[in-house]
């Protein structure tokens, strides 16, 4: 009875749908040719001082002291004892900082930003800081703040 059974199912399975298999086509070889890069620049090489600030608040209040920080790196090792300077750039003028911060063993200078109420509320306020480094200046990347 087993064999007649085996039997049967073997030809039950035999007539189900058949299942066609497609095999992928070849695909194309790539070949790069060493000329592909001829007309492209090279990567731009870092200068060999960086330097960039930042606030202390993103959203200070309106008459709020800020600290506006900014760090100066010489091939990515800071650079000690340089003079900075900065200048905060509200909407209706520019203001000179006064403070004259020296960069420290990690490369940092502090500036405190009273505000006053000189930015109005919800408009973008920017800080440029520069470093005096052997007669050149060195402009870092702006600090920038919105008060609320």
């Amino acid at each position: 009875m087993s064999t007649l059974l085996l039997t049967i199912l073997l030809s039950v399975s035999a007539c189900g749908p058949s299942i066609e298999v497609n095999k992928p086509k070849p695909q194309p070889t790539v070949t790069i040719k060493k000329s592909f890069q001829q007309g492209v620049t090279g990567v731009p090489k870092l200068p060999s001082y960086l330097c960039g600030a930042w606030s202390s608040a993103n959203n200070p209040g309106a008459y709020s002291v800020i600290s506006i920080y900014a760090r100066l790196t010489q091939n990515v090792k800071p650079v000690v004892g340089m003079s900075a300077q900065a200048t905060a750039h509200f909407k209706y003028g520019d203001v000179n900082l006064d403070q004259a911060p020296v960069s420290d063993s990690g490369g940092y200078v502090i500036f405190y930003l009273p505000l006053q109420g000189q930015q109005p509320r919800l408009s973008a306020a920017t800080v440029d800081v520069s470093f005096n480094v052997n007669g050149k200046t060195i402009r870092c990347s702006p600090a920038f703040f919105t008060p609320q």
